[in-house]
C-alpha cells in the first residue's frame, strides 16, 4: 500500500522537475516540433539542484532524489528525471517492504482492518489524482501559467490530504509507526513538490527566467524549450504515449462542449431531464439511490443527473471516482433525506466510513436534499456527509448530525444556500471548502462537553486548503437555546499545524464564547494556525477579547478580505470564474455586503 504512496511521490517529483524546468514544453505546444531538435545542457547541475531544493523543507530529501545527476556535469533535465524516478522506486521497494511486513492481529480489531483498508484506497486516490494532473498542466489553451500553478497545488494539497487522512484513521501505534515511516520519504517528497511550485517564481527568478515574459511566442520562451526535449504532440519525449492519449481523452471530457446547454438548468431541477428516477414507491427506475449509482454508465461524457423523489433512505451511498458529473437533486432537503448512524464510539467504525453519503468522483453536483447521520451525541465521530470530490456543488442541501456532520475531507467544494448542524467539529477536513449564505445550527451536547463548529486540517503551509464561512448564521437549536450561554461554544479549533479558517460577513449569535476559539488540546497548532475575522454582525461578534494567538486576524482591510472570497479561495484569484460558472450554482464570487 505504502508503494502506491512512493509512486505518487515520484509522479509529483517528475512533474515538478517537468513543471520548474521544462514549464514551458507544455505551455509552448506550438514551438514543439522545432524544440526537439534543440537539446541543452545545463552546466552547473548541482547549482539548479541547490536552486530547486532551496524551497523545500526537507532539503536532504530533495537533494538526494536529484542528487546523483548533479555530479554529471553534462546532465540535462532528463537526467534529472530519472534520477527523481529511481530514488522513488528505490522508497517503493522499501515502503512496499514496511507495508507487507506488518504483523497484526486484525480479527481482534477490525476497526484497524477498515483504517487500513481506508489507507489502500486514499493513496490509491493519491496517485490517480497525480496522473490525471498532467491534464490540467498539459491544457495550454485554458491558463496562464499561474492558473496552473493554482490547479497544481491544489492537486498536491489533495494527496496531503488522502496521507493525512490516512494517519489519521490508524489509532493502534503497532500499525501507525511503521505505516508512517512507510510513508515518511513520501510525504516529505510531496511537501516539498508543494514548496517547489509555490515558489515556481523565485526559483525561475534565481535562472534568470521572468515568468512574465512566458508568452507562447515570445522568444523568452525559447530560454526553457531548449532544455526539455518535446514530441511533435507537445508533450515532453519521456512521457509515455499511452498516457498522452488518456489525457487527451480526458482534457477533451472535462473541457468538451458536451454538457454545457445542461449548464443553465443544472441549478433548477425543474426543467432538467433525470437520467434516472430513484423512487421507494416503485414509481422511478430505482427503488435506492445506491442501485441508481451502481447504474451510472462507465464511460458516460457530460453530466449524469439522478433525480430522488421525496422519502427517507436509509442507506449508505458512495459516489465512486469513477462517476464524474454527476447532478443529484431532490424534493427539497426536508423531504428526500438519506440518513445512517454508523459510528466511531459504539459502532467501532473509523470516522472515514461513518459517513451516510460519501462522494468520491469529481465535479458532483447535490440540490435539495438532507444528509443526516443519528447515531447522536454519544457517537463521537459520526458523519452524516463526507466528500473529496474537486470542483463540488451543494446548493438547498441539510446536513444534520452531530460530531464531525459534514466532512469536506480535499479538494475544492462549494456550499450554498445549506443549513448544518452538529456538537464538536460539526464542519471540518482537510480540503478547500466555501460555506455561504448558510444556517450553521450548534446543537445540544453531551453534559461534559463544548461545542466547537469548525475544525480545518490544513497541514502544509503553502497548500491550497483552508474553510470560509461567509455571509452565514450562527445559531442555537431549540434545546441549547435556553443553555447557549452555560454550555461553552466556539467558532473552531486547529486540527492541524496549518489549520485556515475565516468566518466573514456572518451574523454570530451570542452563544459564541468572547474568546471565540479553542485551543487543540494535543497539539499547539494555535501557534501556527491561521484564522480570520472580518465584517461579521451579532452579538458574538465583538472581537474585542478574542484569543491572542500569533495568527489571528481581525481584518478591517477589504482588500485583505478578498483573499477569502470565491474568486481566490475557490478559483486562485482569477477571472473569468473558471469551474464554479460551469457548476450552474449561484455563487458570490467575491464580498456580499
Amino acid at each position: 500500500m505504502a508503494v502506491g504512496k512512493v509512486v505518487a511521490s515520484f509522479v509529483s517529483i517528475l512533474l515538478v522537475v517537468g513543471v520548474v524546468i521544462g514549464v514551458v514544453a507544455f505551455a509552448s505546444k506550438h514551438n514543439g516540433a522545432n524544440a526537439n531538435k534543440e537539446t541543452a545542457t545545463v552546466s552547473t547541475s548541482s547549482k539548479v539542484v541547490t536552486t530547486i531544493c532551496a524551497a523545500t523543507n526537507y532539503k536532504d530529501t530533495c537533494m538526494n532524489s536529484l542528487g546523483n545527476v548533479a555530479k554529471n556535469e553534462s546532465a540535462t533535465p532528463k537526467d534529472y528525471i530519472v534520477a527523481a524516478i529511481q530514488a522513488a522506486i528505490e522508497e517503493a521497494k522499501k515502503s512496499f517492504n514496511v507495508t507487507e511486513s506488518i504483523k497484526f492481529d486484525f480479527e481482534k480489531n477490525p476497526t484497524q482492518k477498515m483504517a487500513v483498508d481506508d489507507c489502500k484506497d486514499l493513496l490509491q486516490s493519491a496517485v490517480e489524482d497525480l496522473q490525471a494532473a498532467f491534464s490540467m498542466v498539459g491544457d495550454s489553451e485554458l491558463h496562464t501559467l499561474n492558473d496552473r500553478v493554482f490547479e497544481v497545488l491544489n492537486w498536491f494539497t489533495a494527496v496531503v490530504s488522502y496521507q493525512q487522512s490516512c494517519l489519521d484513521e490508524l489509532q493502534v501505534p503497532e500499525l501507525k509507526s511503521p505505516i508512517e515511516n512507510g510513508m515518511l520519504n513520501a510525504t516529505q517528497l510531496t511537501s516539498n513538490a508543494i514548496n517547489i511550485v509555490a515558489k515556481i517564481t523565485e526559483i525561475l527568478q534565481a535562472f534568470n527566467i521572468n515568468i512574465d515574459s512566458f508568452k507562447t511566442n515570445s522568444t523568452n520562451s525559447r530560454k526553457l524549450l531548449q532544455v526539455t526535449e518535446v514530441g511533435h504532440d507537445g508533450y515532453p519525449t519521456w512521457f509515455p504515449v499511452g498516457d498522452r492519449k488518456l489525457l487527451e481523452a480526458h482534457a477533451a471530457h472535462r473541457h468538451g462542449g458536451h454538457h454545457h446547454h445542461h449548464h443553465h438548468q443544472a441549478a433548477g431541477g425543474a426543467g432538467v431531464t433525470p437520467n434516472a428516477v430513484v423512487a421507494q414507491d416503485g414509481s422511478g427506475q430505482y427503488k435506492t439511490i445506491s442501485a441508481a449509482v451502481a447504474a451510472i454508465p462507465q464511460k458516460y461524457q457530460g453530466r449524469w443527473i439522478i433525480y430522488v423523489k421525496a422519502g427517507i433512505y436509509s442507506e449508505y451511498v458512495t459516489i465512486p471516482k469513477s462517476a464524474t458529473d454527476v447532478f443529484m437533486y431532490g424534493d427539497g432537503p426536508t423531504k428526500t433525506i438519506v440518513t445512517g448512524s454508523k459510528n466511531f464510539a459504539i459502532g467501532k467504525v473509523p470516522t472515514m466510513q461513518t459517513a451516510t453519503f460519501a462522494v468520491v468522483g469529481k465535479g458532483f453536483i447535490a440540490k435539495g436534499m438532507g444528509f443526516r447521520n443519528t447515531a447522536g451525541t454519544q457517537g463521537h465521530q459520526a458523519v452524516a456527509f463526507r466528500s473529496q470530490s474537486d470542483m463540488s456543488a451543494y446548493v438547498d442541501c441539510r446536513f444534520e448530525g452531530y460530531q464531525d456532520t459534514l466532512y469536506y475531507q480535499s479538494n475544492r467544494q462549494l456550499y450554498r444556500n445549506c443549513f448544518i448542524s452538529g456538537t464538536i467539529d460539526f464542519i471540518f477536513g482537510r480540503g478547500t471548502a466555501l460555506i455561504q449564505n448558510s444556517e450553521i445550527q450548534i446543537r445540544m451536547p453531551e453534559p461534559n462537553q463544548q461545542n466547537t463548529v469548525t475544525a480545518d486540517g490544513n497541514h502544509e503551509e503553502n497548500g491550497i486548503a483552508g474553510l470560509v464561512l461567509q455571509n452565514c448564521r450562527i445559531t442555537a437549536e431549540p434545546e441549547l437555546f435556553p443553555k447557549r450561554l452555560t454550555i461553552k461554544n466556539y467558532l473552531g479549533r486547529p486540527w492541524d499545524k496549518f489549520s485556515t479558517t475565516a468566518v466573514i460577513e456572518s451574523e454570530i449569535g451570542d452563544l459564541i464564547q468572547p474568546e471565540g476559539w479553542m485551543v487543540w488540546a494535543t497539539a499547539p497548532n494555535h501557534e501556527t494556525a491561521t484564522v480570520v475575522e472580518y465584517g461579521n454582525r451579532g452579538a458574538g461578534a465583538n472581537t474585542d477579547k478574542r484569543v491572542k494567538w500569533r495568527k489571528f486576524k481581525a481584518i478591517t482591510n477589504k482588500n485583505e478580505a478578498l483573499k477569502y472570497t470565491a474568486a481566490v479561495h475557490l478559483e486562485g484569484g482569477k477571472t473569468p470564474s473558471k469551474w464554479l460558472a460551469g457548476t450552474g450554482v449561484p455563487v458570490d464570487m467575491s464580498l456580499i455586503h
